[in-house]
């Protein structure tokens, strides 16, 4: 009865993971990802917001505000993102309270579900397949 006690316990004590402690989740997630795969991104930045801005919701023709897991913005080296000046860097946001959603909802790990989010952002905007991303997880691990 102890280990059940325990366990629960254990679980009572969860949280959520703030922004701060998400962002660090991708950051990690993003260096475990193949060298060439990171190469395509340049210096990418990665921002964790609790929801898309309205602007983005309109945009992306979202019907909530838990529709978007993340998005990525910018111009990518396969672009010609190095010739052009004064760009802004590639960007990828990503948005914890849909991420968390989404999580609660699925029997999935939130660290893999982190990485899935971050390759999926970057390989959709350079138009890998669903099988290339899918290798580039394996790859990656995710945990």
């Amino acid at each position: 009865m102890t280990d059940e006690s325990d366990e629960i316990t254990r679980l009572r004590r969860l949280k959520a993971p703030s922004l701060a402690e998400m962002e660090v989740m991708a950051e990690a997630a993003f260096a475990r990802l193949p060298r060439r795969f990171r190469a395509m991104c340049g210096n990418l930045v990665i921002r964790v917001e609790d929801f898309p801005e309205p602007e983005v919701l309109d945009e992306m023709e979202a019907e909530t505000e838990f529709d978007l897991l993340g998005l990525f913005r910018g111009i990518g080296l396969a672009q010609g993102g190095d010739a052009v000046p004064f760009a802004m860097p590639n960007m990828i946001h990503l948005y914890r309270r849909p991420i968390l959603d989404y999580w609660a909802e699925h029997d999935e790990m939130l660290g893999r579900l982190v990485t899935h989010v971050l390759i999926h952002e970057i390989g959709h905007h350079f138009g890998l397949s669903d099988d290339d991303m899918e290798r580039v997880e394996t790859e990656a691990g995710g945990n």
